[in-house]
């Protein structure tokens, strides 16, 4: 299938609406009940929410926690890939969550990421060789309430960067590299 069908069939011209069809068909967001509800344009804001049912549903009938977990991953590292560009790397490195009460309902995140966030993370690459930030999305229920906070680290560095790494592995001239087991 061709990228202009897919766009098509996916939403339209507009990427971030081809993304926000894509990741609700992708299974495991899909079999939980995730559902991400807007992608704005400029890939700085996307909301998602999750409505309780009974395949999602802990043993006491609350939301289960690895859906809850499962509907904050990897959003912040797209927004920042979108936004950041080709000329950098950018992973997810890690998370936590703390749940601070049952979700009893249909439960949202909203994910921002502000102009002077970028701009921080643009002038720390010019110093450093990788930049590690820190995010967190509250996790609520219908009525504004937290029920869970979930922290993430991503990891961001230049391309340049990781080819520079890459080519200090390689052998001059004149030396043999050790095979490693």
């Amino acid at each position: 299938m061709t990228r202009k069908i897919l766009l098509k069939v996916l939403g339209g011209s507009d990427p971030s609406q081809a993304l926000r069809h894509g990741v609700n068909l992708w299974p495991p967001f899909l079999g939980a009940g995730i559902r991400v509800k807007h992608i704005a344009s400029d890939m700085k804001a996307i909301d998602v929410e999750m409505k309780l049912r009974w395949w999602n549903a802990n043993y006491v009938g609350t939301q289960f926690g690895g859906s809850l977990f499962a509907m904050t991953d990897a959003f912040y590292m797209l927004m920042l890939m979108a936004n950041l560009g080709r000329d950098y790397v950018v992973w997810d490195k890690a998370a936590s969550i703390r749940y601070r009460k049952p979700g009893k309902g249909t439960v949202r995140a909203e994910f921002r990421l502000s102009d002077a966030q970028l701009d921080e993370i643009r002038e720390k690459l010019k110093a450093l060789p990788k930049y590690e930030p820190k995010f967190t999305v509250e996790v609520k229920d219908e009525q504004g309430i937290v029920i869970a906070e979930v922290g993430k680290l991503l990891h961001v560095r230049l391309k340049d960067a990781v080819a520079k790494d890459a080519s200090s592995l390689e052998p001059r001239d004149g030396e043999r590299m050790q095979p490693t087991r």
